[in-house]
C-alpha cells in the first residue's frame, strides 16, 4: 500500500468491528422454528453473513447460498427474524480485540471517520450504540441509505461526501470481497482483515492493498514512523 495520509477512513461494520454472528444465528434459528424449517447454526450462518439481512434470509430459508425460496415461506420467516433481532441485536455480539484502541488513536489523532455498511439503519444505529461505538463515527451508511449496497462504490462516496474527504484521500477497512470491490469501484485505498464474514474465502483472494491480523495495527500503517 502506498505510504501516504489518509485523513478519511472507511469501517465496515460486521465482521470488522464486531462478531455479530451469535446474535444473527440466534435470531435466525428463532426465525427458522417460527417457520417450521430445522434451526441453522453459527456456523452456516457465519457463511452466509455480509450482503443484508434479506440475502441472509433467503440463504437461511433455502439452506443454500444462491437458490431462491418459496416465496411466503420467506416472508414469514424474514418477518420473525425482524421482530427476534429487533429485541436481541447486540445482546450476544462482540467487538473485536484492538477495535477500541485503534479507533481511539484514530479520532484523538483528527481522522474523520465514517461506518459504512450493508446492515438496515434500524439495526446498525442501536448495534453501534450497545457497544460504544456511535462516538467515533460523524457519518453512518447504512445498507437501506442508497439506493445499492456495498460492493456498489455509491454508500463510500456518500459517507465521504458527508465527510467533506475524496477517494484518494480515503482508505476502506472491511473484511469481506464487496469491501474490496466497492473500495476499487469508488477509487479508494482498502485495507482487509481476515478474520472477518467473506463466505470462506480467503480474502487475500481478491487483492486488498494490506491484510492486518488486527486493528490494533492500524496506527502504525496509517501514520509510519510515528
Amino acid at each position: 500500500m502506498e505510504e501516504k495520509h489518509y485523513p478519511f477512513i472507511l469501517f465496515d461494520l460486521d465482521g470488522t468491528l464486531v462478531d455479530s454472528v451469535p446474535d444473527l444465528a440466534y435470531c435466525v434459528d428463532v426465525a427458522m422454528q417460527t417457520v417450521g424449517l430445522p434451526t441453522r447454526g453459527v456456523e452456516a450462518v457465519r457463511c452466509w453473513v455480509g450482503n443484508g439481512i434479506e440475502k441472509l434470509m433467503q440463504r437461511a430459508v433455502s439452506d443454500t447460498m444462491d437458490e431462491q425460496p418459496d416465496e411466503r415461506l420467506f416472508t414469514s420467516a424474514y418477518d420473525a427474524f425482524l421482530a427476534a433481532y429487533k429485541a436481541h441485536n447486540g445482546k450476544r455480539s462482540t467487538v473485536y480485540e484492538g477495535v477500541i484502541p485503534a479507533l481511539q488513536w484514530l479520532t484523538a489523532n483528527g481522522y474523520k471517520l465514517a461506518c459504512v455498511t450493508n446492515k438496515a439503519e434500524a439495526f446498525t444505529l442501536p448495534l453501534l450504540a450497545e457497544k460504544g461505538l456511535d462516538r467515533y463515527f460523524s457519518v453512518v451508511v447504512s445498507g437501506d441509505t442508497c439506493e445499492h449496497k456495498k460492493p456498489h462504490a455509491d454508500p463510500l462516496l456518500l459517507a465521504l461526501d458527508k465527510l467533506g474527504g475524496k477517494p484518494s484521500q480515503a482508505l476502506m477497512i472491511g473484511d469481506s470481497k464487496s469491501d474490496i470491490h466497492a473500495a476499487r469501484a469508488a477509487g479508494c485505498a482498502v485495507i482487509a482483515l481476515p478474520y472477518g464474514y467473506n463466505h470462506g474465502e480467503d480474502i487475500q483472494r481478491y487483492h486488498p492493498d494490506r491484510v492486518l491480523n488486527s486493528l490494533a495495527e492500524l496506527p502504525a500503517v496509517v501514520a509510519p514512523g510515528q
